[in-house]
Order: C-alpha cells, then sequence, then structure tokens
C-alpha cells in the first residue's frame, strides 16, 4: 500500500468526510450528538480551529474547517476528537458491535472507520459547492425533503447569517463535484 501524504497547508480549509465504524447510526443519538460536541469543544481549546460548515447524519458527519495561518495539523486534531469520544462515550453509546483482530491489536474500538476522507480547498468557488453539497446531504440521504428541515446542520446558522437564502435547497441544487456522494 503506499504511503499516502496528506496536504498540509498552514492556515488551510479542508472538507472532511468521518465515518463511523461499519457505518452504525450512532452519531444523531444524544448522547452520540454530546459526545461529539464535547470532543470538539476540548480539542479545539488547545487547538483551535474554525468550523465552517458543519452536517452531521446517522452514520458519518461532513465539514468544513479551516486551521490557524500558523498551523497545518488537520489530522491530529481529527484523531484527537475521535479518541476523545471513544474514551469518554465508548461504552456509553452501548455498541454491540465485534472488533476485529487487526483493530484488536492496535488497541482500536469500534466507533470510528481508522481514516477520514479530506479534500482541500482550492478556491472560493470550490468552498461554496463543498459548503452546498454539505448542506444538502441529508436530502441525498432521504433524511429530510429539504435542507433547512435537518436539525444537525449548520445550514440554520448560515441562514440567520444571511449566507443562504431562507429557502435555499428547496430547488435541486448543482454541486460541480463530479457526482461524488458519500
Amino acid at each position: 500500500m503506499p504511503d499516502y501524504r496528506r496536504p498540509e497547508i498552514a492556515g488551510g480549509t479542508y472538507f472532511i468526510t468521518q465515518v463511523t465504524y461499519q457505518r452504525q447510526p450512532w452519531l444523531c443519538r444524544e448522547i452520540g450528538r454530546h459526545a461529539l460536541r464535547t470532543a470538539i469543544n476540548q480539542v479545539r481549546g488547545t487547538r483551535p480551529f474554525a468550523i465552517d460548515a458543519f452536517v452531521l447524519l446517522p452514520d458519518h458527519f461532513h465539514c468544513l474547517w479551516t486551521l490557524p495561518q500558523n498551523d497545518s495539523d488537520l489530522s491530529t486534531r481529527l484523531r484527537l476528537i475521535k479518541t476523545y469520544v471513544t474514551r469518554h462515550y465508548g461504552t456509553q453509546l452501548g455498541l454491540d458491535i465485534d472488533v476485529s483482530d487487526s483493530r484488536r491489536k492496535r488497541k482500536e474500538r469500534n466507533l470510528w472507520q481508522r481514516r477520514f476522507w479530506e479534500h482541500l480547498i482550492r478556491d472560493d468557488t470550490d468552498f461554496a459547492q463543498y459548503c452546498d453539497y454539505i448542506h444538502y446531504n441529508p436530502v441525498h440521504h432521504q433524511l429530510c425533503q429539504v435542507p433547512t428541515e435537518w436539525q444537525f446542520s449548520s445550514v440554520h446558522r448560515l441562514i440567520i447569517e444571511g449566507i443562504y437564502p431562507p429557502n435555499w435547497g428547496d430547488y435541486p441544487v448543482e454541486f460541480g463535484l463530479e457526482g461524488r456522494w458519500q
């Protein structure tokens, strides 16, 4: 397997997708939301980053993060968030999923997929397309009819801030992302 290197751009903005282990749908449960929110706040206390957009779905989340100008360490932030959730809330989530031998050897649990997907945002157009993708994702997964019906999304904040019109997503949205749906 090749030695994959993630781009490391200080102050970069990244689109991130993190999936739960075996796509178990625990993220939108009250304890899952609380665990993830607490972990993000803990990590942001020592390793700041801006959350530009976020959507939480039952088995994965998508987000846009912007790192500080002097920092390029995206991977550590996500690893710390996943570790915090696992250590502090893993047993409370009560997931009854076997852990593979490979995970046992690495002392991993059964909450998260090992890797995450990221994309370095190149420009304002790229940012807007991924932001739209994030907020329309619950509609794509048939969790709601329009993005504003999904409560676990930053679309509501962006409407309040005037970035999106109040009826954004009530009509089909074009993404320009070569049809990539996660």
